[in-house]
């Protein structure tokens, strides 16, 4: 698990277009796990601060004790009507880490409001997304290089390197 500055460090240009699409909307759809194990998804914001990537939470929200009970978690980018070189299809997956020390959580969030803060710890990155007649798919995990994946003609899929 890595912090969002060691993926933009291992991967610069798809850490860049993935900013990119989590920039473009301001609300995106976040999983977290249930008590029994079922999936959950909220509407989630994250923030770009330093060199990590965080989510917030209004206090006791039930996706808070989601990722305070079990940090694993996925958020995938708001589909917003970005196209061309900065379109495609976002997922973030890893484990939120709660970040406990109110005087930290001020300097962060700018307000003194009661709220949840959680560091997200990445574990993979992928994005999606359609060139010519191939849907294209990045994926990035840590201390890996990144792979590209291209399915012609909705055919197989074929490993082609990274581009």
């Amino acid at each position: 698990m890595v912090s969002w500055q060691a993926f933009e460090e291992e991967a610069a240009g798809l850490a860049a277009v993935v900013k990119a699409r989590f920039t473009a909307a301001e609300t995106h759809v976040l999983a977290t796990l249930r008590a029994d194990g079922s999936p959950r998804v909220s509407g989630s914001e994250v923030d770009f601060r330093g060199p990590d990537l965080f989510v917030g939470s209004m206090l006791d929200a039930v996706k808070a004790r989601d990722l305070r009970r079990d940090g694993r978690c996925a958020i995938h980018a708001h589909p917003s009507d970005v196209t061309g070189e900065d379109g495609g299809d976002a997922k973030l997956a890893g484990v939120a880490v709660e970040v406990t020390d109110p005087e930290e959580v001020r300097r962060l969030q700018g307000h003194d409001m009661p709220s949840h803060l959680f560091r997200l710890d990445l574990t993979e990155v992928v994005l999606t997304s359609v060139e010519g007649n191939a849907l294209v798919i990045r994926r990035w995990r840590p201390g890996q290089e990144p792979v590209r994946l291209e399915r012609p003609d909705n055919g197989p899929v074929v490993r082609v390197g990274y581009r």
